[in-house]
């Protein structure tokens, strides 16, 4: 049936919902690389975003506030669909990459807008910083009042240039670090409010409780390293993994009973500042987007030429990690150009691009222990050219050790 617009009712009743009835599901990848839906509901989920959008970013009524995050994402879901709707926002959204049709598309619609608040991810702060700053020196960029990261940890040089370039020495920055499963920020500083440090996501948010534990469960107290947990539930967690309880309660609160486990590392120093330094499992992070390593093995050895897989990170400087793979053959199987692309194309396939390996290396033998399992610290040094690869008295044979070190260097050229 049609109907004219003309003839349609200016009012539209809204659906009263309780407090903790769904909101929406947004499937992420986990630790084993098999997609979870995230499971966020009603009431808690759009406090939390309401509030964390006001404070975080100082939101005030005359802002033009800009994320140029994907709305698919969680980023885009809490900060440019709910915190700013539920703030009475207005709002830039964008589709596009930062470098088309020309290197000033983010400075040209800053000025254009003239954007107060801009949040984008480290990732292409790092893409921009390659062309230097003469594209911003052709716009006006004094509108900006607060800047913001997301999506991985920034760091330090990337910060500054984002702090002095675009901001002009102005702005604070907000680095807010945050997951699909929090809902919203968790630690992050509050503009003009939180005496800033270039690369820590600073201290953690209203009623966010975060504990750093040891390998043992112990609560580490002071400056400390171990792994980051939330001692406390806050209005924006996660109600539940949708339709899977079990892989709820196994992912989040096995491994520490009692606390919301991140599955990052983190740093706390003299100041009680945080610092994440990264995955505790076997994850990477790219550009922003959490990588399963098991899931990337698994698509390589679907090839019929390869034997065994082993991936690790390696250092990029506009991804912040890239993927460096370690692949074994079968016999009789040849390792060459035509062989790498097939397997990048594999990986591309069943994964997506964001996956594509950077760097795959032919591993005749892969280091393990006497136990058979894959040493992935000496294959992390060996991707990253470290000299020191610790101790390897635990290999069953240290002469694979010595093949992969004369191979590094063609491989990753």
């Amino acid at each position: 049936m049609c109907v004219s617009v003309d003839n349609a009712s200016e009012e539209c009743d809204p659906e009263w919902m309780d407090a903790e009835d769904p909101l929406f599901v947004l499937y992420t990848s986990g630790s084993t690389g098999k997609p979870k839906g995230v499971l966020h509901t009603i009431a808690g989920y759009l406090l939390y975003t309401s509030l964390t959008f006001k404070y975080v970013f100082d939101h005030h009524q005359d802002d033009v506030y800009w994320c140029t995050a994907d709305i698919g994402w969680i980023t885009g879901h809490s900060y440019i669909t709910y915190g700013p709707l539920a703030n009475g926002a207005t709002s830039v959204l964008f589709e596009g990459i930062p470098v088309y049709p020309h290197v000033g598309r983010f400075w040209e619609i800053i000025e254009k807008y003239r954007v107060s608040k801009f949040y984008t991810a480290p990732t292409a702060i790092r893409l921009l910083m390659k062309y230097g700053i003469e594209p911003l020196q052709k716009y006006d960029l004094s509108s900006l009042r607060v800047l913001g990261t997301v999506g991985e940890p920034i760091n330090p040089e990337a910060w500054m240039w984002y702090h002095d370039a675009v901001g002009q020495g102005r702005c604070p920055v907000v680095d807010t670090f945050w997951q699909t499963e929090t809902g919203g920020h968790v630690l992050t500083p509050l503009p003009a409010a939180t005496p800033l440090k270039p690369g820590s996501a600073t201290l953690p948010f209203f009623g966010v409780l975060p504990i750093i534990l040891n390998e043992h469960g112990e609560e580490l107290e002071g400056e400390a390293e171990g792994y980051l947990v939330f001692k406390k539930p806050w209005p924006g967690i996660m109600r539940g993994v949708y339709g899977n309880q079990e892989c709820f309660e196994n992912t989040y609160f096995k491994k520490f009973p009692g606390f919301y486990v991140t599955g990052d590392g983190c740093r706390r120093d003299k100041d009680g500042y945080y610092w994440i330094t990264g995955r505790i499992d076997d994850m990477l992070n790219v550009s922003g987007h959490l990588l399963s390593t098991a899931e990337v093995e698994a698509a390589l050895t679907e090839h019929s030429a390869v034997a065994e897989a082993a991936v690790v990170s390696r250092p990029h400087i506009v991804k912040g990690e890239c993927l460096y793979c370690f692949v074994t053959l079968k016999d009789f199987r040849e390792f060459n150009h035509s062989l790498m692309d097939e397997l990048k194309r594999k990986v591309r396939e069943k994964i997506g691009p964001i996956a594509t390996p950077d760097f795959i290396q032919n591993a005749p033998g892969l280091p393990k222990t006497r136990s058979g399992k894959i040493m992935r610290r000496v294959l992390r040094q060996i991707a990253r050219n470290e000299k020191d690869l610790g101790d390897l008295s635990t290999l069953a044979d240290p002469k694979v050790v010595e093949v992969l070190l004369s191979q590094r260097c063609e491989a990753a050229a």
